[in-house]
C-alpha cells in the first residue's frame, strides 16, 4: 500500500508540480536562471566573505550541498540508468534547469522572512515565509513537522544503514560497531551547534566533491573519444530515437525527472532552511547561490556518475542490481578494485555530512515547533544518535517508503507557498536586477523599500517598525504587492 501511494505522489504528482511550476517561475522571472548564470560565479566568489561572527554565504551553500551531494548522486543515477536507460539523465538535465528558479525563489524568501535567533544567528525557511508572508500558521505547523518526521528521523536512520552496510562489504566491519562509532562521531558535532556543523561541512563538503569529480573525471578523460557520441546517445534515447533504449521511453522521463528531483531537491523545501543562516547584503544573492548548487549538483556530479557507468562497459541495458554495485563496478571496470574501495568512502564521507545536513532540519523545524527548549534539543539529539545505532542495523525499507510520501507531502506545501509567494520573490529580485543595471557591484536590501512585508528588524536592520504584523490577513498583502 505504501508502494503505491508513493508511486502516485512522487512518481507522478511530485513530477507534475516540480516541472510545472518550476516553468512557471521560470518564464516569471525571465529565466533567471539563464540570466544570472554568469553571474552566479562572481556570486559564489564574493560568498568567500562572512559578515563579522556570521555564518557566510559560502558556508550556508557547503551546508546545502552537504544535503544535495549525497547517496542520490551515486546510488541514485545508477537507479535513474538502470530503469530508464541513458535517457533519465537528459531528463535529469531538463528538472535541474527548470529546479534552478525553484531554488532561486524558495532560497530568496528563506532570507526575506529569516528571524534572528537571540544568538546571534539566524533561522529560516519555508515555515517562516509561510507563517510571515502567508500568515498561515497552521499551515507552516504541518510543513515543520513532516520536516521533523522525514529529514530529522527517517532518513537518518536510513543514511546509517546505507553507509554501514557499505564500509561492510568493503572492509569487512561489523554493521553495530560502525554504527555506534558514526554515533560517536556525529554527537561531537551535534553539540556545537550550527556553527560547528558549518565549520565541518566547510571542510568535508569540498573534499568529498573534488575528490569524487577527481576520480570520475580521470575515467571520463580516459575515454574521451567516446564522450560525443555518448552526449548524442542520452540525448536521442531521451525521446525514444535510440533503438536499444527505445522501450525505455517513458520510464527515461519519470525516472530522470524522480530521481532529478531528490539528488538536487530544488523545490521540496529543504535547501532554504540552511541558506536562511548566512549574513548577506541582499536576499537574492543567496538565490543566485542556491541555484548554483542546483547547477552543481545535477550537471557536474550526477553527470561525472553517469557518463562513469556509460563510457565504463559495465553497464548494459537490461541491467539488474542496485545503483551503489552498478557505479562501484562500472568504476572498479576501468581504475581496478580499488574502485569498490573509492566508491565506498566516497559514500561514507557523503552520507556523514548529509546526516549532518537532515540533523539540522530537523533542529530547525524543533525550534519553530517548541521555541529555544534546552530540554527538547537534547531529547531530539539522543532520539536521533540512537536511531542512527538502531538504523545501522535494520532494514528501515519501509520507514523509507514512509519517509517518500511525508517528503512528497513537504514539497506540495512549499510548492504552494512559493506559488503563493511568487510576487514577493519577484519584487525582491527586480530590486536586485535593478540594481545590478545601474551598475552596483554588490546590491544592498534596502528594507525600507519593502515595508509592506513582515520582516525581522533583528536580520534586516533598514526594516521599519511599522511593518506588517501577524493579524494582517492574506488578502491584503498579497493586493498590496501588486
Amino acid at each position: 500500500m505504501l508502494e503505491v501511494i508513493n508511486n502516485f505522489l512522487s512518481g507522478k504528482l511530485l513530477i507534475v508540480l516540480i516541472v510545472g511550476l518550476g516553468s512557471y517561475f521560470t518564464l516569471r522571472s525571465r529565466f533567471v536562471q539563464f540570466r544570472h548564470f554568469g553571474h552566479m560565479f562572481t556570486v559564489f566568489k564574493e560568498s568567500l566573505r562572512g559578515q563579522g561572527g556570521q555564518l557566510s554565504s559560502f558556508q550556508a551553500l557547503m551546508l546545502s550541498l552537504a544535503g544535495r551531494v549525497g547517496a542520490g548522486n551515486i546510488a541514485g543515477v545508477g537507479i535513474a540508468v538502470t530503469l530508464g536507460g541513458p535517457g533519465a539523465v537528459f531528463w535529469m538535465w531538463v528538472t535541474a534547469l527548470v529546479g534552478m528558479s525553484s531554488s532561486f525563489f524558495e532560497c530568496t524568501l528563506a532570507q526575506v522572512y529569516k528571524r534572528a535567533d537571540g544568538d546571534g544567528l539566524y533561522r529560516g525557511g519555508p515555515a517562516y515565509y509561510i507563517q510571515h508572508g502567508l500568515k498561515l500558521r497552521w499551515m507552516a505547523m504541518i510543513f515543520s513537522v513532516l520536516l521533523l518526521v522525514t529529514y530529522g528521523f527517517a532518513f537518518n536512520g536510513l543514511q546509517s544503514f546505507t553507509v554501514t552496510h557499505s564500509l561492510e562489504n568493503a572492509f569487512g566491519f561489523p554493521v553495530q560497531y560502525t554504527g555506534i562509532g558514526l554515533a560517536v562521531l556525529l554527537g561531537l558535532v551535534f553539540v556545537g551547534g550550527i556553527k560547528r556543523i558549518a565549520s565541518v561541512s566547510d571542510l568535508l563538503v569540498p573534499v568529498k566533491t573534488l575528490a569524487y569529480i577527481g576520480v570520475t573525471l580521470y575515467v571520463i578523460c580516459t575515454q574521451i573519444e567516446l564522450v560525443p557520441d555518448m552526449l548524442v546517445t542520452i540525448v536521442k534515447s531521451a525521446f525514444g530515437l535510440e533503438p536499444a533504449f527505445a522501450g525505455l521511453l517513458g520510464s527515461a522521463i519519470v525516472m530522470g525527472v524522480k530521481r532529478g528531483v531528490f539528488a538536487n531537491e530544488a523545490g521540496l523545501g529543504s535547501a532554504p532552511n540552511v541558506a536562511a543562516v548566512a549574513a548577506v547584503k541582499h536576499p537574492a544573492a543567496q538565490g543566485v547561490v542556491q541555484a548554483f548548487s542546483v547547477f552543481l549538483d545535477t550537471f557536474v556530479i550526477c553527470t561525472c556518475t553517469a557518463l562513469l557507468i556509460l563510457l565504463s562497459g559495465f553497464y548494459t541495458p537490461g541491467f539488474e542490481g542496485d545503483g551503489i554495485v552498478l557505479t562501484q563496478n562500472s568504476l572498479a571496470a576501468v581504475v581496478g578494485d580499488w574502485g569498490r574501495i573509492f566508491v565506498s568512502v566516497a559514500l561514507s564521507l557523503f552520507v556523514f555530512t548529509c546526516i549532518l545536513y537532515n540533523y539540522y532540519l530537523g533542529e530547525n523545524a524543533l525550534q519553530f515547533l517548541l521555541g529555544k527548549s534546552r530540554t527538547a534539543l537534547l531529547t531530539y539529539r539522543g532520539l536521533v544518535l540512537a536511531l542512527i545505532c538502531w538504523g545501522s542495523m535494520q532494514n528501515l525499507s519501509t520507514v523509507f517508503a514512509f519517509a517518500d510520501i511525508t517528503m512528497t507531502c513537504l514539497a506540495f506545501v512549499n510548492l504552494i507557498a512559493l506559488a503563493l509567494l511568487i510576487k514577493v520573490g519577484l519584487r525582491v529580485m527586480k530590486d536586485y536586477d535593478a540594481q545590478r543595471s545601474a551598475g552596483v557591484g554588490q546590491p544592498v536590501f534596502d528594507a525600507r523599500q519593502f515595508a509592506d512585508l513582515d520582516l525581522d528588524r533583528d536580520a534586516w536592520p533598514s526594516a521599519p517598525a511599522s511593518s506588517a504584523t501577524h493579524e494582517q490577513a492574506p488578502a491584503s498583502l498579497v493586493e498590496s504587492h501588486r
